[in-house]
């Protein structure tokens, strides 16, 4: 249940659908290197066993990562780089979930194996990262994002942490500016001390809501070293946070993606690429920032998830929970809209908003 109170507060439903990710979405379920050719391997989405590979023409293929004869696990069988042999009973599967062949079948056996299915889901790659849509129907929905920087990429880092807490929780914290100096009070980030008035200002989306351009905080250590450059960050529809960092022609992007495993838990994944040729030398050092800081993430978002299994409301008061506010109207309307055949419509409008951090 969730409760609203402060400027403007609005009633959030409490439907069902209000507390479990959206399945017509895009989930970033690998970030981590380039999956090879002819290798597979299982990922878990919306509580779904799936198997993803790459085939020997280079293209991605997404299975339910179970065998319609007795149920083993295909990604713990063989892929030639074309399809799939079930450990189980030697089952072979097309990328395209086709079965084209039952080995025990003898010559004069009328069965025909191409009328069994493995289900298949959309699967998609983009800046490193691969994708899975969880539903149906990928049209109409927010699109898998572009993180392209501006020249030639020298940096890209890629950490993840699986966060046991509920996918809607964890999104939170990707809006939340009140939680910064508390759950990452570090020398090397920012101090709780260091605590500042800010007014930002924010405009719609398509599918979700923008933090316009604006110079980075002055009380953040991690920024100044950047010479306190323009940022702007936008959120995206179902968990998607993309700051983009400008300092002259170079630039920084440094997204966050929630994608959720199961009911229980949540994958956090941070990516930054750029084209600055000085992170190139500091991938290391800024891999360690990136883990630490989800890690912290991960501790409240953990102990908070227990409070909420023993009382599971949320109290979102003052300006600095509008975003939490929007994300849960986005939530439902997007909702809504799927289940109605409609285009979704974002009501959102630009508004400033003021809080302390």
């Amino acid at each position: 249940m969730m409760s609203t109170q402060g400027d403007e507060a609005e009633p959030v439903p409490t439907t069902n659908e209000l507390r479990v990710p959206p399945r017509e979405a895009w989930y970033c379920v690998r970030s981590a290197g380039l999956l090879p050719q002819g290798a597979m391997e299982a990922v878990t989405l919306l509580g779904e066993q799936i198997v993803i590979g790459r085939r020997r023409d280079l293209r991605l293929f997404a299975l339910r990562d179970r065998c319609p004869h007795r149920g083993a696990p295909l990604s713990e069988g063989s892929f030639d780089g074309s399809a799939v042999t079930c450990p189980f009973h030697g089952w072979r599967f097309g990328a395209d979930g086709r079965c084209r062949a039952m080995p025990t079948l003898v010559d004069d056996d009328p069965t025909d194996p191409t009328t069994v299915r493995v289900a298949s889901f959309p699967i998609s790659e983009s800046d490193g990262n691969i994708w899975v849509y969880a539903g149906a129907n990928p049209a109409d929905a927010p699109p898998v994002p572009s993180l392209s920087v501006n020249g030639k990429q020298r940096c890209r880092v890629a950490v993840s942490v699986l966060v046991e807490a509920s996918y809607d929780l964890c999104v939170l914290s990707l809006i939340d500016p009140g939680h910064v100096g508390y759950v990452h009070n570090s020398w090397w980030w920012r101090p709780t001390a260091t605590a500042r008035e800010k007014v930002k200002d924010f405009d719609p989306l398509p599918f979700g809501f923008r933090m316009k351009a604006h110079r980075a905080a002055a009380n953040s250590r991690g920024y100044r070293l950047l010479g306190r450059p323009q940022t702007e960050v936008d959120f995206l529809l179902p968990g998607q946070r993309i700051e983009r960092i400008r300092m002259g022609e170079r630039s920084i992007v440094n997204a966050t993606f929630a994608t959720p495993v199961d009911a229980r838990h949540t994958l956090l994944t941070n990516i930054l690429l750029s084209d600055l040729p000085q992170l190139a030398l500091l991938r290391r050092p800024v891999g360690w920032a990136a883990r630490a800081f989800l890690r912290q993430d991960q501790r409240i978002l953990e102990l908070a998830q227990q409070g909420l299994d023993r009382k599971p409301t949320m109290l979102l008061m003052g300006q600095a929970d509008r975003l939490a506010q929007w994300y849960f109207r986005l939530k439902r309307d997007y909702a809504a809209a799927r289940r109605e055949g409609i285009a979704f419509r974002n009501v959102i409008a630009p508004e400033r908003l003021r809080w302390r951090t």
